[in-house]
């Protein structure tokens, strides 16, 4: 990475502004999963070894609409910090003005304040310099470790950088080393997985990955559009109309690289509790029914084309993953890409779905690389430049 880091620089005695991403989900005032706090941990702990004056945390949290809304806070990812780091964590009540002014200053050396929701104020969704200024003023030294918000131009993230000086934290230089090695130089076979709902929302994704890898397997209601477009009828499955066009050029360019579901599992309602059979690739979806999963020959299908595989991107489920009727799919490619990091390959996991999808499989820990941001990890996967990332420092 040509980018400076967090080890590049000098923190002792600094003011360190951090940007994490604390974009948990929360029910009431619960925080339900904590992922994302704990990703920043390794870069807040190496921070405070350098024992610096004061760490200041930067977030946002949900899309408030440039105010103060309800159930947007920001306060309670403060005492969730504390528990996980073991030290006490300031909340200020703003991310600018007296509050968070009062809140720094009183901070005992080596302290830690959180400040409130950066969307709470219009400023930060349209790069305001003003509002990065103000922000800058909090600190002596700008870390950006927010992967999952790098693909916006923020001031928190971007506008920040014009005043200090930035550098990429442990998680977004992980982020970094990971997904672009698996584009620049995948060690191969390199295979490529792709499901999730839209041909449309990925054909950039697809664009880029044509021409590197060595396999590019489709599932999930993707897969649907494709089949759709060699004209198999898919009933009330999910299919995209419009990119029927764009289906049909993928599928001339790809040729044998790309690796549609040879079965699938159909329901006769987007339920739980729907009807459901398994039914050829090649036959018509009956009247009525809808393509749900991925079927159990495809699973095996898809292990067999990991088998080899050295290198694997995964973005995007195999079927409705939330149904447990229609996870099966998911599952079993999950387990087989656990099984092929056991061997040695390198498995990178694309953010969002796929992240929540081996998760529910119980696989998580057996990944390479799970990463914490899916919109940003699928603009990298595309070859595109992200601007938190290119904001920071060059080495």
């Amino acid at each position: 990475m040509n980018k400076l880091t967090v080890r590049d620089i000098e923190l002792g005695g600094k003011r360190v502004l951090v940007r994490v991403d604390f974009n948990v989900p929360l029910n009431g005032e619960t925080i339900t999963d904590d992922t994302r706090i704990r990703a920043a941990l390794p870069t807040l702990e190496y921070i405070l070894s350098c024992n610096p004056r004061a760490i200041i945390l930067l977030s946002h949290l949900g899309r408030p609409k440039g105010e103060p809304t309800a159930g947007m806070s920001l306060a309670p990812a403060a005492p969730a910090l504390a528990k996980l780091i073991g030290q006490p964590v300031v909340f200020a009540g703003d991310c600018i003005g007296s509050a968070a002014d009062e809140a720094i200053s009183a901070l005992p050396a080596g302290g830690i304040a959180l400040l409130e929701n950066t969307r709470f104020h219009q400023g930060e969704t349209t790069n305001d310099a003003q509002f990065a200024a103000e922000l800058a003023r909090h600190g002596d030294i700008f870390v950006n470790d927010a992967f999952g918000a790098a693909h916006r131009a923020h001031a928190s993230n971007v506008g920040i950088a014009s005043y200090l000086s930035a550098v990429a934290g442990l998680l977004l230089e992980r982020e970094i080393n990971y997904l672009s090695t698996a584009l620049a130089q995948p060690e191969r076979p390199f295979v490529a997985i792709l499901g999730g709902a839209k041909v449309s929302g990925k054909i950039d994704v697809i664009d880029a990955l044509l021409d590197k890898v060595d396999r590019l397997l489709v599932g999930g209601g993707m897969a649907n559009t494709f089949f759709a477009a060699q004209g198999r009828d898919m009933a009330d499955s999910l299919v995209e109309g419009d990119a029927l066009a764009i289906a049909l050029n993928v599928l001339d360019r790809a040729g044998a690289k790309l690796v549609l579901p040879v079965d699938q599992r159909i329901g006769d309602s987007f339920s739980d509790a729907a009807a459901q059979r398994v039914i050829d690739s090649s036959t018509d979806v009956p009247a009525g029914w809808q393509s749900l999963d991925i079927g159990p020959a495809t699973v095996k299908r898809f292990a067999e084309e990991l088998r080899s595989a050295q290198t694997v991107v995964w973005n995007g489920p195999m079927g409705v993953f939330e149904l447990p009727a229609f996870a099966a799919g998911t599952i079993g490619v999950a387990r087989a890409l656990a099984a092929r990091t056991a061997e040695g390959a390198t498995t990178i996991i694309g953010g969002g779905d796929s992240a929540a999808a081996v998760e529910s499989a119980g696989v998580a820990k057996q990944m390479s690389h799970i990463s914490t941001g899916g919109g940003a990890s699928l603009e990298l996967l595309e070859g595109k430049e992200l601007p938190g990332i290119a904001a920071l420092s060059q080495r």
